[in-house]
């Protein structure tokens, strides 16, 4: 099968090689997928940077994300067939015109939705119901906090929020992603560029949880308009991982401040969230409450394309690879 490697295990976007390798085949309890289409996401650069290694037992090939048809069911496998559309989550591998998972991992692909929009989902949709949902604790009529309201997590973050009852403030930086964000759904959206971007994130009215994928920059902002009670969910640190906190406002405001990464987990935790996820956020998917805007699509083989995209930044929304 051909799939992306990198030349010399590390480099810029240009070590992104097409390459042979055997076919893999499902084992006990896992699925073959032959993959349509496979997501990128930040996660995939810090990998190709040599910052971010697969798991042990994972795949070294790039991509934690794909939608494609199911080629072939291990033993041990009831609920899905050879011939069923599927999207799933992965340690490691999409990448490539096959890809191995674990049967749990996987969900249906609605009949409203093609590969392309499928294969956009996991990642973004596991990231963003883990951290805002079960760790944030996110209620109805409580307000989310988004730092990155125009990338791949933010807009799914945007609408999963608005689609369970909550008010959404979302930054972005430039006038025109925060429009984006406003075109879907945020109630209030904020250009981070903007002069007068602290007091208009002041006059937003606080928030019950943060969003944060930005880190040391936002810390003191985060904390300012956190209300008592509130929860401040770190997933990425894009302008730095060491922050100035204020322990005594944390203390008296009550504030949780928590972080987390997905591809780590243990599979029977990643097969819990799925069955969660599956339950609660797939009838947002087919409903079409849920739908991430695709910015562009690449053949796999110039993945390079893609990465060069997502590390201009001037994207909203996710970028997939066809095969």
């Amino acid at each position: 099968m051909r799939v992306i490697e990198i030349d010399g295990g590390r480099g810029p976007a240009e070590a992104l090689r097409p390459a042979e390798r055997p076919d893999p085949r499902p084992g006990r309890g896992e699925v073959l997928i032959d993959v349509r289409a496979a997501g990128v996401n930040r996660p995939d650069l810090l990998q190709r940077e040599g910052l971010y290694p697969a798991p042990a037992g994972d795949s070294d090939i790039l991509g934690l994300e794909v939608a494609g048809v199911v080629s072939g069911v291990g033993d041990r496998v009831a609920r899905w067939k050879i011939g069923d559309r599927v999207c799933a989550l992965l340690g490691g591998g999409g990448y490539a015109e096959r890809v191995v998972v674990d049967a749990r991992h996987a969900l249906p692909i609605p009949d409203t939705l093609d590969f392309v929009q499928a294969a956009a989902l996991p990642e973004t949709v596991f990231t963003v119901w883990a951290n805002v949902f079960e760790a944030g604790r996110l209620q109805p009529d409580e307000t989310l906090l988004i730092h990155g309201g125009a990338s791949g997590i933010g807009v799914t973050a945007i609408q999963m929020a608005k689609a369970a009852g909550a008010r959404v403030v979302a930054t972005a930086r430039g006038a025109d992603k925060a429009r984006a964000c406003a075109g879907l759904g945020a109630d209030v959206a904020l250009d981070a560029a903007a002069p007068d971007f602290d007091a208009r994130l002041d006059e937003a009215g606080g928030a019950d949880v943060i969003l944060d994928m930005l880190g040391a920059g936002y810390a003191q902002r985060n904390q300012r308009v956190l209300k008592p009670g509130g929860r401040w969910v770190v997933i990425a640190t894009l302008t730095g991982p060491l922050a100035q906190i204020d322990l005594m406002r944390l203390m008296l405001k009550r504030q949780v401040l928590t972080g987390s990464t997905l591809r780590a987990r243990a599979p029977d935790e990643k097969a819990r969230l799925t069955a969660e996820i599956e339950r609660v956020v797939w009838p947002w998917v087919t409903s079409g409450q849920v739908r991430p805007p695709i910015e562009a699509t690449f053949p796999l083989p110039d993945a390079k394309s893609a990465h060069l995209r997502l590390e201009a930044g001037a994207h909203v929304g996710k970028f997939v690879l066809t095969v």
